[in-house]
């Protein structure tokens, strides 16, 4: 019986080698494949299940990571992503605690490739003197790889880059062997209902440094993704990247959104209110963003965008992560003022928002909230014990929490200014490229800086009587609409059901708050942050309209905290007490951890040294998550009129 088991056993493993590489060599099977085990997977009526991906990743094929040292390909990221151990650059066994259930692979659009090239390239067959200077950097030892890169970025940024890197021909032929090639891989790894890899890239637009950035991502598998390239980002603009992905639907029939990232860091200019040309900003403009846009990334690594204290000065949890990123914009090119903020962080733009369509009628800012990574490493990972740090060379040591992580060229950042942030949750019906797509652009999404609590957000007019037993979920759906929904004014104050599980690895919660924007009657825009729900209530009740913290048990010494003080659930019922009818308005929830370790503290206790200053200060965080809004506005007729 062992003799045939065996034989079995080897008839089986050599039966599966061939269909691998029969599917490997043939993308178009593989593809079909994978749409026929999409279509198997069950789904719910409603959304049931929040999945958690990185819709931000970069691997060795992105121009600056490979510079940087990171010699992990896709195949590893979605190894990583879906659980399994691997060995990060620097030799690293390391896995998740838990498997994402999504990730987007976004490498830059831009030289997709060009530094492994570069790199490998025969020095005497170099003829452009700075790309011969860089390709010897980056062979001479990491730092100097760093510091060519570095160059590289800033050229980028002032328009300078050596003409080899700018030809069009050569840079689409090296793109499209990469980009066929990583299509193929991502439905190799592609498991319905399990574990679900999205095509995308980073379009990098970024006009002297201004970060403008985008990650473009795809509803479909290869059959249709394999029929476009990735769009430049250097030398374009965002009305081209819009023609481009009106071009890629009308061709292909499938779909395609974008995500701006990292806001913080474009120096005013993300979310303007004119048109960026300068020109007025038209219905047309703000209808045809709001489409193409409907989610932007709220957390990542270089910090938040979701507020400013100089924009929310009664705000006192606005301003997460800040540290290091208020210097100036991504390349350090060019510095900031306090007059840039408006243009840059979400809460500023959502109510921009409101003031654009009360005057065109069209809202060019209606946007869900998620995080992601934006990790140069491969590691798709947001854990604070965890952190594999921006690139291959701020890998876990001894030394990157108090360094300069400044590229090489510039000032002021420090190791301890970069977050293990964040992560994108999905209120979807199954684990699916199509239902990930849609939840997308139905904003039914929300962003955490990293853990995995469960929250619930939904607004109507008749939510009093919920007790948060039975089906109070299939009820609030049939009842109202879920976070990324839009309400029409009745005339009476809205009602939200909010609900927020504790991640079941981490801390306890804090606090539940829904911040509000609106316009006035002046015409002006105004915002109010409400404790809605919080821990102990019968003991911390709120001072002077303030509800006080909830405490802090870590012990700094050994990077660690309890669980004694906050709650595991919150949940609550509120009415807008302020509202007023024929109010333009959104909502959004903010959920507060209990305080926990950053990974400096983790990084200090493991490798022997001591944070100081505002290093050991900024050692210690209360973690959130922010839902996409809830929109409140006359019907529409009352509102063309208005």
């Amino acid at each position: 019986m062992k003799k045939y088991l065996g034989i079995a056993v080897l008839v089986a493993l050599i039966g599966g080698a061939i269909w691998w590489l029969f599917l490997r060599d043939n993308p178009e099977r593989a593809a079909k494949q994978a749409a026929e085990a999409e279509a198997s997977v069950e789904l719910t009526e409603f959304p049931q299940q929040v999945l958690w991906g990185d819709t931000h990743l970069h691997t060795d094929n992105s121009i600056d990571a490979f510079g940087f040292g990171t010699r992990l390909g896709p195949d590893a990221a979605l190894q990583f992503a879906r659980g399994d151990k691997v060995k990060s650059t620097t030799g690293i066994e390391t896995q998740l605690s838990r498997p994402l259930d999504f990730l987007v692979i976004a490498d830059h659009s831009d030289g997709l490739g060009a530094t492994r090239r570069l790199y490998d390239a025969p020095r005497m067959l170099i003829q452009d003197p700075t790309l011969r200077r860089w390709h010897d950097m980056m062979h001479e030892s990491p730092e100097q790889s760093t510091l060519a890169i570095a160059e590289l970025i800033t050229a980028a940024s002032n328009g300078t880059l050596p003409e080899a890197l700018r030809d069009p021909e050569t840079q689409a032929e090296n793109t499209r062997n990469i980009w066929q090639a990583h299509l193929a891989t991502l439905d190799k790894y592609y498991d319905p209902g399990t574990f679900t890899p999205i095509a995308g890239y980073e379009w990098t637009l970024m006009p002297g440094g201004n970060n403008l950035h985008r990650v473009v991502m795809y509803r479909d598998g290869y059959d249709r993704t394999s029929k476009t390239l990735p769009f430049p980002g250097l030398d374009g603009d965002l009305t081209g990247l819009f023609d481009y992905m009106d071009a890629y639907e009308a061709e292909t029939g499938g779909k395609v959104l974008a995500i701006p990232h990292n806001s913080n860091l474009s120096n005013g200019l993300m979310f303007e209110l004119t048109q960026a040309d300068g020109g007025p900003m038209t219905a047309e403009a703000a209808r045809r963003r709001a489409l193409r846009e409907p989610v932007v990334e709220a957390t990542q690594i270089k910090g938040d965008s979701e507020s400013h204290p100089f924009l929310s000065p009664n705000d006192e949890f606005a301003g997460f992560g800040d540290v290091g990123w208020e210097l100036g914009n991504l390349s350090l090119t060019a510095g900031k003022d306090n007059s840039m903020f408006a243009g840059e962080y979400l809460r500023e733009a959502l109510k921009r928002g409101l003031s654009i369509e009360q005057q065109t009628g069209a809202n060019p800012y209606k946007f869900g909230m998620i995080g992601s990574t934006d990790s140069h490493t491969t590691l798709a990972t947001a854990d604070e014990d965890n952190f594999f740090g921006k690139h291959s060379g701020t890998e876990p040591n001894g030394e990157r929490a108090m360094a300069e992580q400044n590229l090489g060229t510039r000032e002021g950042r420090m190791g301890w200014h970069y977050l293990a942030s964040g992560y994108a949750a999905v209120w979807a019906r199954g684990n699916t490229r199509a239902e990930i797509f849609d939840a997308m652009m139905r904003r039914e999404v929300y962003a955490t800086t990293g853990p995995r609590m469960t929250v619930r957000f939904f607004g109507g007019f008749d939510f009093a009587d919920t007790d948060f037993t039975g089906d109070w979920v299939e009820a609030a759906y049939a009842g109202g609409v879920p976070m990324g929904g839009e309400l029409t004014d009745t005339g009476t104050a809205p009602q939200f059901i909010v609900s927020a599980l504790k991640d079941p690895e981490g801390a306890h919660l804090d606090r539940v708050q829904i911040v509000k924007g609106w316009i006035a009657a002046d015409g002006t825009t105004q915002e109010k942050v409400y404790d809605v729900v919080w821990s102990d209530q019968d003991s911390r009740r709120p001072i002077g309209g303030k509800v006080p913290g909830v405490g802090d048990t870590v012990d700094r010494s050994t990077a660690t905290y309890t669980n004694d003080i906050g709650a595991a659930e919150l949940q609550a019922v509120w009415t807008d007490p302020q509202y007023q009818a024929g109010q333009n308005a959104f909502y959004y929830v903010r959920v507060l951890q209990i305080p926990t370790p950053r990974w400096p503290l983790f990084d200090a206790i493991q490798f022997g040294f001591e944070l100081t200053g505002d290093a050991l200060k900024a050692a210690v965080s209360q973690e959130r998550a922010y839902t996409s809004p809830i929109w409140i506005g006359p019907a529409a007729g009352d509102a063309a009129a208005q």
